[in-house]
């Protein structure tokens, strides 16, 4: 059972106005929102967002890259902070609770907290971050939360170019930033970082529970693949005489799905896009390139998941006389939530009357980039049918105000209590 009304520390009203008011921004349809990082509706979100850490009584700040922080300053200014959040960003369109909620859910929390309790002993900071997605930037993933664990090397602002061409050094200028200074974001005062998201997945749903509480972040690999070949005409050209990049690309395509599927869960694997040249109804293709993306928050499991996937995209190349290039463009291992702070939310759930349960994220967050400067742990909320990364995904208010009512609780035990 929830706590009752009088005992919650959260309105879910105030949670469910925020919500409903930042979708405007970059409203796609009734539903959706595209949003994308340094776009004019991106800059008013961040300044509304920004108006809303003032009226909770936080101290506002703007960093390098764009990404907006509130603290809620601590009596003792020299124990490192702790910070909640998450991005604002969307998918193109996504929708309206990706992100937002956990940048959202940090205000009010904040706001509650000192509203009840006054002043803390540790500062609270609330980040809303920057390009999460990358729907905008294909490689940029995490730029805000990178930023601020100085992962952007110098020449990258210059060299990714988004889908429209525009560099981000130059979608950072027009949004009035300066991208000779990213590396004034770097941040090394944070001692921990807890974000709420929107689960993005049907566990919680099944298991009919609000709130999850994540111990692991699941590792990836997403690779580009190429195979190149020799185009000819479909009718003339004998099937022994092919170089068929696209009966290499199918075999490639569903025999590295039907491995994870074979291998189980928690490991999945997806082929997400495929192009290819040129591409016409009876030509043979010279040249297919898809994405391969593939998971596992086990290390092992991800290790022999990796392993036969590109053992087969090399013996079909070889076997089928093509050109193999494969291009790694993200590779993270699994990261793993602190054990002390999965506690201390798991006691603050069973404090609000929150029913929730572990589990692992099947989604990567900003929370793994800040794994490499402070301890991390996450809080899922629960998404209906599990849709996400769509203007169809959607979070009850009730949930969301579970979820945010265990993250205030969770801050509570670690910035009041020495």
């Amino acid at each position: 059972m929830m706590a009752e009304d009088n005992e919650r520390w959260i309105d879910p009203q105030r949670v469910e106005s925020y919500i409903q008011e930042l979708a405007q921004y970059g409203a796609h349809g009734e539903t959706g929102v595209a949003r994308l990082v340094y776009s004019p509706e991106w800059v008013a979100a961040q300044d509304q967002v920004a108006a809303w850490m003032e009226e909770a009584g936080l101290r506002v700040e703007r960093d390098a890259v764009g990404n907006v922080w509130g603290y809620l300053d601590g009596s003792n200014p020299q124990h490192s902070i702790i910070v909640t959040g998450s991005h604002i960003d969307s998918q193109n369109p996504g929708g309206r609770f990706d992100g937002a909620l956990g940048v959202v859910a940090g205000i009010a929390a904040a706001a509650a907290l000192r509203e009840r309790h006054g002043q803390p002993e540790r500062t609270i900071g609330v980040v809303s971050l920057v390009e999460e997605e990358a729907s905008r930037f294909p490689t940029a993933n995490f730029w805000g939360s990178r930023a601020i664990v100085g992962r952007i090397v110098p020449e990258e602002p210059r060299r990714l170019r988004g889908y429209d061409g525009v560099t981000i050094a130059e979608a950072m200028r027009d949004a009035g930033l300066d991208p000779t200074r990213i590396a004034d974001a770097r941040r090394d005062d944070i001692d921990t970082f807890v974000e709420l998201h929107i689960e993005q997945g049907p566990f919680l749903e099944q298991e009919d529970v609000p709130v999850g509480i994540v111990e692991r972040i699941t590792g990836y690999r997403q690779y580009l693949v190429t195979l190149e070949g020799a185009a000819n005409h479909a009718g003339t050209t004998p099937m022994d005489l092919r170089r068929d990049p696209m009966a290499g690309a199918a075999e490639i395509i569903s025999g590295v799905i039907d491995t994870a599927h074979r291998m189980g869960r928690p490991c999945v694997t997806t082929v997400g896009r495929v192009n290819v040249s040129p591409n016409e109804r009876a030509v043979i293709p010279r040249q297919v390139a898809f994405t391969v993306d593939a998971r596992s928050p086990d290390v092992a499991q991800r290790e022999t998941l990796l392993t036969r996937h590109e053992a087969l995209m090399h013996e079909v190349a070889e076997r089928r006389g093509l050109t193999l290039t494969v291009r790694v463009d993200s590779d993270r291992l699994p990261v793993a939530s602190d054990p002390e702070l999965v506690s201390i939310i798991a006691a603050a759930a069973a404090e609000g009357g929150v029913p929730a349960m572990v589990m692992s994220s099947g989604a990567v967050h900003d929370a793994m980039q800040f794994a490499e400067i402070a301890r991390i742990a996450m809080i899922f909320v629960r998404s209906q049918e599990g849709i996400s990364h769509s203007p169809d995904e959607f979070t009850s208010a009730r949930d969301a105000a579970a979820g945010t009512e265990v993250l205030a609780r969770a801050l509570h035990a670690l910035v009041y209590q020495s």
